[in-house]
């Protein structure tokens, strides 16, 4: 194994330039052959995915994230050919003037340049964030889980296929070795590396958030609120939680914690109960909420700690708490947050509108699941992740966030 990457990033860094030099249908040719190629090459990433899977206890709830199969995978295929018939985000044009010495000044778009990725188990990140640099004009470094290997190596098996077809160098995508030692020389490769990106657990982003030299751009922990107030439709709120919970468990934009009004808390408990029963989510419950349910013989049930609050369980488990109304949620949420995907179920409209102008989130939904905030859903392609910060990107960072800006002034001989 080798004891050092710094070969690795020295070539992504020279990489720079290939990318810079292809012209946009060059780009869009190869993410079109990788997402034929994904589908074309079932059976043998599949067949990777399960070297993986077998080595993961069935009852790690990151094993879901890893999971890929004929569906998932197609799916990924689509993703791949979204990204390819997005605009091509460098080289626009935002600003031209002339200034009164005569100086043309023209502020344009240019790829980040070099991209460091890390991540965990979940493969789909890997073609995602090699197809959303290879349209952006950005050479990426990804350095996945080693829960994930099998299935990353298989994936940029395909991916090295399609640029070794197409004549482009492997270097503009590389995978970086699961050893950890490695991690610290990327986050230190300020000379090689433009920005670093942790997709992952709170412990993950925290760990790159206090070690990087090179610029670290969050895509944070989701703890996501649903919050039931007074005036909601029950039966419609029901199945909003329901969904922001169940659908996909271990997921950064599914529910954490149902905050609900306690003058229908007794109501609309007894409408979810049937919905986290049948899918045998696991309860944390305050007191009013655990009387409720344990009247419903609800099986999955426990008293709820202060640790319940504020949890990104990323599993079949929420918490439930009872309010006094919409300010006490709101006080609830701007203690407890992550600042990624919060809602509110209400027919109010000022308490809507209160809690949207209010809520201090990358996503803030009036009665619709939190399980929207993704890049695909909001017609922007893939994503690196959903952003938590307020500098350069916030909430989902796709293909039009992976590039910065570049001031080009031309002058007939001007002096100051």
């Amino acid at each position: 194994m080798s004891e050092s990457i710094v070969e690795q990033l020295q070539a992504a860094a020279k990489a720079k330039q290939v990318l810079q030099q292809l012209a946009p249908d060059s780009k869009v040719a190869i993410l079109n052959a990788i997402a034929a190629a994904l589908v074309e090459q079932e059976l043998a990433i599949l067949q990777a995915n399960k070297s993986d899977l077998d080595r993961m206890s069935d009852e790690d709830p990151k094993k879901d994230r890893l999971l890929l199969n004929g569906d998932r995978l197609r799916a990924l295929s689509d993703s791949v050919k979204q990204i390819a018939q997005l605009a091509d985000p460098t080289d626009q044009l935002l600003l031209k003037k002339v200034l009164p010495n005569g100086l043309e000044i023209e502020k344009i778009t240019v790829p980040l340049g070099v991209v460091g990725v890390i991540y965990e188990s979940r493969p789909n990140v890997t073609i995602d964030v090699a197809a959303l640099c290879i349209q952006s004009g950005n050479v990426c470094l990804l350095r996945g889980g080693s829960d994930a290997q099998y299935t990353n190596e298989a994936l940029l098996k395909v991916i090295y296929g399609i640029l070794d077809e197409q004549g482009i160098t492997r270097d503009i995508v590389q995978l970086l070795p699961v050893d950890r030692k490695h991690v610290s020389e990327l986050l230190e490769a300020t000379s090689y590396v433009d920005i670093i990106i942790p997709r992952g657990s709170q412990s993950l982003i925290d760990f790159v958030r206090e070690n990087a030299k090179v610029p670290v751009i969050e895509t944070g922990a989701g703890v996501c609120h649903t919050y039931v107030d007074r005036t909601a439709d029950l039966d419609m709120a029901a199945k909003i939680v329901a969904n922001a919970k169940i659908s996909r468990p271990s997921v950064c934009n599914s529910l954490d914690t149902v905050l609900v009004d306690k003058d229908v808390a007794p109501e609309f408990l007894v409408k979810l109960a049937p919905y986290l029963e049948e899918a045998q989510v696991e309860v944390f419950a305050d007191p009013n909420a655990y009387e409720v349910l344990k009247g419903e013989n609800f099986s999955n049930l426990k008293a709820a700690e202060e640790a319940d609050f504020g949890r990104e369980f990323l599993d079949l488990k929420c918490s439930i708490k009872t309010v006094e109304g919409i300010d006490e949620a709101l006080e609830h949420i701007g203690t407890y947050s992550s600042k990624h995907s919060e809602c509110i179920v209400s027919s109010n409209e000022l308490y809507i509108e209160q809690f949207l102008n209010t809520v201090d989130a990358a996503a803030v939904y009036a009665n619709a699941s939190t399980r929207f905030t993704d890049g695909g859903e909001f017609g922007l392609g893939a994503e690196i992740g959903i952003s938590t910060q307020k500098l350069h990107a916030r909430g989902p960072f796709a293909l039009e966030k992976l590039v910065t800006e570049k001031w080009i002034v031309r002058g007939s001989g001007q002096i100051r």
